[in-house]
């Protein structure tokens, strides 16, 4: 959610759990403008927070004019000091997904994994190796995993330019209430992915400029969003069963929306058995 009126922004989330206190709040109005003016960001976003066994992490992103692209992602632990996070990058996120457990707190505290050896017809060596994974990588890789999987905005509220950037669309005026209620009405904020599969015949009647991104009535197993009303049909919430923590708001017919994740950054493997 924008860092711009967070502190009135983060009650639009509370019914899902999601609070800070009138302290965490004040510090990140002001830092958050600090960051935003030290780093020359176009729009700082607070992403929200990844619990530890010690500590907490706060997380922001800061972002230029194509927010899809120029972005960099911030973690601090008192709300008024922040650190960069390395870019995840593919072999990052691979290792990564070998430490289990909570995250402790710590950035430089390191996860150990220890498998066999294999040799090259893929039987086993007899011999162990142990890598190292750093809370640090752990972190900027669960944040990647999490914006790629769940991170959503509502139709048009961005558009892609001729050039090929990714901006803010100023005709938004919200969507309707029988478009909120519509998963087709939201769009995953990353590269398409189900989209280039898609025939010529029902890339017709899309939008390029606008309907760029994969709606969430694609997303695999069906099932995964949970969308309420609430406050009559004043606000619309969608809270994803796939990362547990992860809550998106809108305000229809206003230009008001965001999005917030407070959990352990653990994904809920169990989802298609649940369902």
């Amino acid at each position: 959610m924008d860092s711009e009126g967070l502190h009135l922004n983060i009650d639009y989330v509370g019914s899902s759990g999601i609070i800070l206190s009138p302290e965490q709040k004040a510090a990140l109005q002001t830092s958050l403008v600090i960051l935003k003016n030290s780093g020359k960001f176009h729009r700082v976003y607070f992403w929200g927070k990844i619990l530890g066994v010690k500590d907490d992490y706060f997380i922001a992103q800061g972002v230029g004019r194509d927010e899809m692209e120029n972005r960099k992602t911030f973690y601090s632990k008192d709300c008024v000091h922040w650190g960069l996070l390395p870019p995840a990058t593919k072999a990052m996120k691979e290792q990564s997904k070998l430490a289990k457990g909570r995250f402790t707190g710590d950035p430089s505290y390191e996860f150990e994994h220890t498998e066999q050896k294999k040799t090259e017809d893929g039987e086993e060596a007899g011999e162990e190796e142990t890598i190292t994974i750093k809370e640090e990588d752990r972190l900027s890789s669960v944040i990647a995993e999490i914006d790629e999987d769940v991170k959503i905005v509502p139709r048009s509220a961005f558009i892609k330019t001729p050039d090929g950037k990714v901006n803010g669309n100023r005709s938004f005026e919200g969507l309707s209430v029988s478009e909120s209620a519509k998963l087709c009405s939201y769009m995953h904020f990353r590269d398409p992915i189900n989209l280039e599969e898609k025939s010529l015949l029902q890339k017709a009647n899309l939008d390029k400029a606008i309907d760029f991104m994969d709606t969430l009535e694609e997303d695999i197993p069906k099932g995964s969003w949970s969308l309420q009303f609430e406050r009559g049909s004043g606000l619309v919430t969608l809270r994803s069963l796939l990362w547990l923590g992860y809550v998106f708001y809108h305000v229809p017919g206003s230009r008001l929306y965001g999005s917030c994740y407070v959990g352990n950054g653990e994904k809920n493997l169990d989802l298609p058995f649940m369902l």
